[in-house]
């Protein structure tokens, strides 16, 4: 197994494609950070600024229930230990999707190469070389993330440094963000190697789950809000919508809830693990059985 890993290490390598990850990860880290620095800067102010800034206008005393509605509004994103963990994870955005289109590419460019015969004659047990790949996929998806995470950590410290909250990684709701959000690049990665084998195109591959990872939060939040509206009026149907893998990925980082009925952190770690399993069980089915033409 090592010698299979450091193989598809070497074939990365030796390819354009290490460098083409590795800029993406950190030009898509550096605009993300900026957005959520630049948000955090508007939405770290105190209690009373904020009820300043919503009721301005509005005159006379505010209703104690409306007041409680406001401060729970303002604690659900506002809080520092949020945003913090928001910065520290930045890259985790286009950085889950950069790790699974890696690993659709490890076993899509074994055909779209027409390399995969070569391979499985020096490697006849296929579910060893999945493994290889699966292995491969996770050890750089690993150091993507550190690479993200570093850059991340310091950007983010020293802007609530200068913003006057301090770093906030002694609070273990930011640190467990953080090594979440490793297991979340993992988990994608093995997504990917599932996806690549369900779909060998190359191209289809990528961009299929391009285009489902940009739009399923979205559209999964739309789906799941008109349920909810028009056939079920239960907020547990709202809740459900951490089944959509992008929205899993969000809730299993953050430190408080992403939307009012939003679940528990693992639960949406839970969700994650649960597709990665069945994306490498699956993958390694189809490649034992699947013909290489």
């Amino acid at each position: 197994m090592t010698r299979l890993i450091r193989a598809e290490i070497f074939k990365l390598r030796t390819t354009n494609m290490w460098w083409l990850f590795g800029v993406a990860t950190l030009i898509s880290t550096a605009v993300m950070l900026t957005v959520d620095m630049v948000a955090a800067h508007s939405l770290l102010k105190p209690f009373d600024q904020y009820v300043n800034t919503e009721t301005h206008g509005h005159g006379g005393t505010i209703p104690a229930e409306f007041l409680a509605h406001l401060k729970s509004d303002w604690a659900l994103g506002h809080d520092v230990v949020t945003q913090a963990a928001t910065i520290y994870t930045a890259g985790q955005m286009i950085g889950v999707l950069l790790a699974c289109l890696l690993g659709i590419v490890l076993i899509t460019s074994e055909y779209h190469e027409q390399t995969a015969t070569t391979t499985f004659l020096w490697t006849p047990h296929r579910s060893r070389v999945v493994g290889g790949k699966l292995g491969t996929a996770v050890l750089m998806a690993g150091l993507a993330w550190l690479i993200s995470t570093v850059l991340s950590v310091i950007a983010g410290a020293v802007f609530l440094h200068g913003e006057g909250y301090g770093t906030q990684l002694g609070h273990w709701g930011v640190l467990r963000a953080i090594l979440l959000n490793l297991a979340a690049y993992a988990i994608w990665a093995v997504f990917g190697i599932g996806f690549g084998a369900l779909i060998r195109n190359q191209l289809g591959a990528t961009v299929s789950a391009t285009v489902l990872y940009l739009i399923g939060t979205t559209a999964g939040a739309t789906v799941f809000e008109l349920l909810n509206t028009y056939v079920v009026p239960k907020d547990w149907v709202l809740t459900a919508q951490v089944v959509v893998p992008s929205i899993a990925s969000a809730v299993m980082i953050s430190p408080t809830k992403t939307f009012d009925q939003s679940p528990a952190q693992w639960v949406g770690a839970a969700v994650l693990i649960g597709y990665g399993i069945v994306a490498g069980v699956v993958g390694t089915a189809i490649l034992r059985r699947r013909d290489v033409a």
